[in-house]
C-alpha cells in the first residue's frame, strides 16, 4: 500500500505536469513550463525510491546514472536542426520502456507459480492463489498472491496487451522516423507491391495475438505480440516521407502516452495514468493541428504514398531563369522599406543563423523599419521549431506572428524576406491541384510588395517540388548559405 504522503506527492507531480503543458502553450512561458514539468518528474522519481521497497537498487541507480549522463550530454550537444530526431528517440524510448514493463509485470505471476485460469480463483472473500509446485503459497504472502492474481484479471490483461502492442509500435516507428530525419535512410516514402495488404495482415495478426494473450495470460504470446508490434511500427512509418515525417512523430508520441497510461493501470499507479493520458491527449491534438496546417487528413499522411500523395522530398533543381542580386542591392531594398516581414524556415536552423537575423532586424529597426517574423505552424521539422530557434537569439515574443496575423501584415509589407523557408510559401499550395502540398495553408509572401529569397541553390524544398514564388517577377534571390548571406547584408546595411 502506498503511504498517504507519497500519494499526496504524486498528486503534486501530476499538477506539475498539467501546469507544464499549460506553460508550453506559449513561447513566453515555455521555459517556465518545462522547468515545472522537470520538477514534477524529479519529485515522482524521488518519492518512488523512498516509498517502495525496491529490489536490485544498485542496478537501478546505475541505470539512472547512465541515463542521466547520456541524456544531459545529448541534450547539450544536439543542434537545433536535430531536435526532431532527439524528440523521436526520446519518444521511442518511452514506448519501448512501457512495453518492457508490461511484459515484466505479466511474467511475475508466472514466476510466482500462478497459472491462468486454474492457478487462482475468486470467491466472496477476494482473490486467492496457490503454487502448483507444492500446493502451498510458494513462499508468497496472501497479500502478494492477491496482487499477483489481480495481474491476471481480464481487465488488467487487456491493458497489458495494449501496452505491449502500442509501446512496441511507438518504439520501432520512432526509430524509423529518427533514421529518416537523420538521413541515415532515405527520407522518401518506401513502398512495395502489396504493402497495404501486408500492413493489414500484420494488424489482424496483432489483434488476434492480443485477444489470445488476454485469454491465456501467456508470456510467450505476449513476447510474440511485441515482435509483431515492432513490425507494425516499421510498416506504419516506411511509407511516410518528406514533410509528413514530423507529423508522424507527434502521432507516435500520442501512442507512447496511451501505452504509459495503460501501463499505469496495470501497475495501479495513478501518476503514470495521469501523465500518460496528458501525453496521449496532447499528442493527438498536436497531430490533428499539424495535419490541418498541412491541409491534409491524418489518413492521407500515413497512407498517401500508396496513392502518390505523400510530401516526399528529393526533386531536381530547376533551370528556369530567375532574378538575383548581391547583398548591397538587397540591403538598399530593406533599408528603405517601411515594413519588412521575415519568413524563417529550416534553412535558417541549418545555418545556425538565428543570431545574425536578429542583428539584421535590430539594424533595420534603428532605421525606423517595422519588422515582424511570420511563423508557419510546420516551418522547420516540428511545431515550434522556429519559435525555439528565435528564442535562442532573444527575439521578442511580440515580433513572432502566427500565420493568420502574419498574412494580414504580408499584404501591406514592402518586403517579405524569406530565409530558409520553401514549401510554406509556395503558391502551388493554392493554385496547383496536382501538387502534393495542394490545400496546405501557406504564408502569403507573394502578396508583399517585393520578395527577397535567401536560398542556397535552386533545389526544391522538403516536398520535392518547384517553388513558383522563385519565378515571381517581384522575387529577388540572394544565393548562398543563410548565415553568410545575412552577415553580408548586415555589413552592407552598416555601410549605408
Amino acid at each position: 500500500m502506498i503511504p498517504v504522503w507519497a500519494q499526496v506527492c504524486y498528486v503534486v507531480a501530476a499538477v506539475c505536469f498539467i501546469l507544464a503543458l499549460k506553460g508550453l502553450s506559449s513561447p513566453k512561458s515555455a521555459r517556465r513550463g518545462n522547468l515545472i514539468g522537470a520538477f514534477g518528474a524529479l519529485l515522482a522519481v524521488v518519492v518512488t525510491f523512498i516509498a517502495y521497497d525496491i529490489d536490485n537498487l544498485g542496478w537501478i541507480l546505475a541505470a539512472v546514472a547512465v541515463g542521466a549522463i547520456g541524456g544531459a550530454w545529448g541534450a547539450r550537444r544536439v543542434a537545433m536542426t536535430a531536435m526532431p530526431q532527439l524528440v523521436a528517440l526520446f519518444n521511442g524510448v518511452g514506448g519501448g520502456a512501457a512495453a518492457l514493463v508490461a511484459l515484466l509485470e505479466l511474467s511475475e505471476p508466472a514466476r510466482a507459480g500462478l497459472v491462468k485460469p486454474d492457478g487462482f480463483f475468486n470467491n466472496d472473500a477476494g482473490w486467492f492463489a496457490y503454487s502448483p509446485l507444492n500446493d502451498e503459497s510458494g513462499g508468497h504472502s496472501l497479500e502478494e498472491l492477491e496482487r499477483l492474481a489481480q495481474l491476471l484479471t481480464t481487465g488488467t490483461l487487456t491493458a497489458t496487451a495494449f501496452t505491449i502492442l502500442i509501446g512496441a509500435v511507438s518504439f520501432s516507428g520512432s526509430v524509423i522516423t529518427f533514421l529518416k530525419l537523420q538521413e541515415l535512410m532515405t527520407g522518401r516514402p518506401i513502398t512495395f507491391p502489396g504493402g497495404p495488404f501486408v500492413f493489414g495482415g500484420v494488424l489482424v495478426a496483432a489483434l488476434g495475438l492480443g485477444v489470445w494473450t488476454v485469454a491465456t495470460g501467456s508470456v510467450t504470446l505476449a513476447i510474440i505480440l511485441a515482435i509483431v508490434g515492432l513490425l507494425a511500427g516499421v510498416l506504419l512509418v516506411l511509407p511516410v516521407g518528406g514533410a509528413d515525417v514530423p507529423i508522424v512523430i507527434s502521432l507516435l508520441n500520442a501512442f507512447t502516452g496511451l501505452a504509459v497510461a495503460a501501463g499505469g493501470y496495470v501497475l495501479e499507479n495513478a501518476l503514470l495514468l495521469v501523465a500518460g493520458t496528458l501525453v496521449g491527449a496532447s499528442g493527438t491534438i498536436l497531430t490533428r493541428a499539424m495535419a490541418r496546417a498541412m491541409g491534409r487528413s491524418v489518413s492521407s499522411i500515413l497512407f498517401g504514398a500508396f496513392k502518390g500523395g505523400s510530401t516526399a522530398g528529393g526533386g531536381e533543381a530547376s533551370d528556369r531563369p530567375v532574378r538575383s542580386a548581391g547583398p548591397d542591392d538587397v540591403a538598399i531594398m530593406l533599408a528603405y522599406a517601411r515594413r519588412v516581414i521575415v519568413v524563417p524556415g529550416y534553412g535558417l536552423a541549418v545555418a545556425q543563423a538565428q543570431h545574425t537575423i536578429r542583428e539584421l532586424v535590430d539594424l533595420l529597426e534603428k532605421r525606423g523599419v517595422e519588422v515582424g517574423y511570420a511563423i508557419h505552424p510546420v516551418a522547420g521539422r516540428m511545431p515550434g521549431h522556429m519559435n525555439v530557434l528565435l528564442a535562442e537569439a532573444n527575439v521578442p515574443y511580440e515580433q513572432l506572428l502566427e500565420m493568420d496575423t502574419a498574412n494580414g501584415q504580408l499584404r501591406t509589407a514592402d518586403v517579405a524576406l524569406v530565409v530558409g523557408a520553401n514549401d510554406v510559401v509556395n503558391p502551388a499550395a493554392r493554385t496547383s491541384p496536382g501538387s502534393p502540398i495542394y490545400g496546405m495553408p501557406i504564408l502569403d509572401a507573394d502578396h508583399a510588395g517585393a520578395i527577397v529569397f535567401l536560398k542556397r541553390s535552386m533545389r526544391p524544398g522538403f516536398a520535392g517540388i518547384e517553388n513558383e514564388l522563385l519565378f515571381d517577377p517581384k522575387t529577388t534571390l540572394l544565393f548562398g548559405d543563410a548565415k553568410a548571406s545575412l552577415t553580408a547584408l548586415v555589413t552592407a546595411l552598416k555601410s549605408l
